[in-house]
């Protein structure tokens, strides 16, 4: 019954790996399945719980154990965070734990889950193979095939960047919607057999170990080609995957994966380059009326927002950030983290901003707007120097005459904006499937530029 289960829970897996093909629908109940399955496997096994802190254990016993225990906690990680996401299988349960938390919890540890049932298999198969009777050049040539196709798992493995979403390295799954179904279930069992692989090699070392007991140092020489043997092929496996991986590389989930590529990203930089050149002057931006806020409709919204109209008069103001190289040249320091003349000026307080603006003003020859006394800052209307921009000016020059939550519109991508751009706008509502995205995930720079 457990074996059949196990096979059970091996299928669902490879489904639940392949949410590009089951869509969100059914992957959540595929989810719950596996969830269902777990659980009876948990009660079948509750003489393996019992006995878990009984008995001498060796190595072999070591090892099943972290491994049956670890899955077991990944398992249920998995399935709370998936759960806390639903809105299909169990929607009541949504929120339960935050979306943000759930998110990287889930995609962490679907993965995680992936890999120690891999290994977990890989503990069966001597016991399930036992009866084949295959022994000498014919259990060797069949390790060899098998250590082969190993090889190529652990190079999808690196390839599709699974281990970035192990180790929390990526925010989002880059999946490709346009690969077959068939071929996506042939990579997910291809990598799954590098993991079984590995764990069937660790159980035939420690056997051997306990067998031959080679803790003896009384032992006869030559009496460890097994234990040679395995890690060979163990070692063989790992090196036929990174000789793989290092003629097709993984770029990375910042780029192409995302709809971003290198040549739209240089093309930014060209974009950007040319914007640089421009000179920095002033722009008028004419006056009107609009409804500060966003709608309770809009995703995302911040609640203590209530929509209003405003009317704002016309002013002019900057096109561009104020560069450290003309911070430092009135303040005489630059407090940025991320340091370039032309990069804007950052780390500065609000108080050190309005400093900088009179600073600008006496420069100019213009009267300095702000009067500033022991930490109290009084806006002289009449003066005409320069000043930072009103909240409410501020929100309708970026608006630009869009009522929409960008004024790219719908959403923005890193090609258009410079913030964390494998992370875009509802990215929580789509988080396996990217198709629904208007902007796709797209390159994180870490830096101002």
């Amino acid at each position: 019954m457990k074996r059949v289960i196990d096979i059970c829970m091996t299928v669902s897996l490879l489904f639940l790996m392949a949410y590009q093909v089951t869509g969100e629908v059914l992957h959540e109940w595929i989810g719950m399945g596996m969830t269902v399955l777990v659980i009876v496997h948990q009660i079948l096994n509750r003489k393996w719980y019992s006995a878990v802190f009984k008995g001498k254990y060796n190595p072999y016993r070591i090892m099943t154990t972290a491994v049956n225990i670890l899955l077991l906690l990944s398992f249920a990680m998995t399935a709370l965070s998936g759960m806390s996401m639903s809105g299909h299988a169990v929607p009541f349960m949504y929120g339960m734990v935050p979306a943000s938390l759930a998110r990287k919890m889930h995609l962490a540890m679907s993965h995680w889950s992936f890999v120690l049932m891999g290994l977990h298999i890989g503990l069966h198969i001597p016991v399930m193979t036992a009866k084949m009777k295959i022994e000498g050049k014919t259990k060797t040539a069949v390790t060899a095939v098998f250590c082969c196709i190993a090889g190529f798992g652990l190079f999808l493995f690196l390839h599709n960047g699974w281990a970035d979403y192990m180790f929390f390295r990526a925010a989002f799954a880059f999946l490709d919607y346009e690969k077959a179904g068939v071929l996506v279930f042939l990579e997910n069992m291809l990598m799954l057999i590098f993991w079984a692989f590995i764990g069937d090699q660790a159980v035939v070392f420690c056997r051997e170990t306990v067998r031959r007991n080679i803790y003896d140092t009384d032992e006869p020489a030559g009496r460890n080609s097994t234990h040679l043997h395995t890690l060979v092929f163990i070692m063989a496996a790992v090196i036929i995957g990174l000789v793989f991986n290092t003629v097709f590389p993984h770029e990375g989930n910042d780029f192409g994966n995302a709809g971003w590529n290198r040549e739209e990203s240089k093309a930014g930089q060209k974009q950007q380059a040319a914007s640089a050149e421009i000179e920095d002057d002033f722009v008028l931006i004419e006056g009107g009326s609009f409804m500060m806020g966003s709608p309770e409709s809009e995703n995302w919204r911040i609640e203590d927002e209530k929509q209003h109209e405003v009317t704002v008069s016309s002013f002019y103001a900057d096109p561009y950030e104020t560069t450290q190289e003309d911070y430092e040249r009135l303040m005489g320091s630059n407090p940025s983290t991320f340091t370039g003349d032309r990069f804007p000026v950052e780390n500065i307080s609000w108080l050190e901003a309005v400093q900088y603006a009179n600073a600008k003003s006496e420069e100019a020859d213009l009267k300095p707007v702000y009067t500033i006394t022991s930490g109290t800052v009084i806006w002289d209307l009449g003066a005409n120097g320069y000043r930072l921009p009103t909240e409410a000016e501020w929100e309708y020059a970026c608006r630009a005459g869009t009522k929409t939550p960008f004024n790219t519109e719908k959403s923005l991508d890193a090609s258009e904006a410079n913030f964390y751009g494998h992370y875009p706008y509802e990215i929580e509502e789509n988080y396996f499937d990217d198709s629904a995205l208007e902007a796709k995930p797209g390159e994180y720079r870490q830096t101002t530029v």
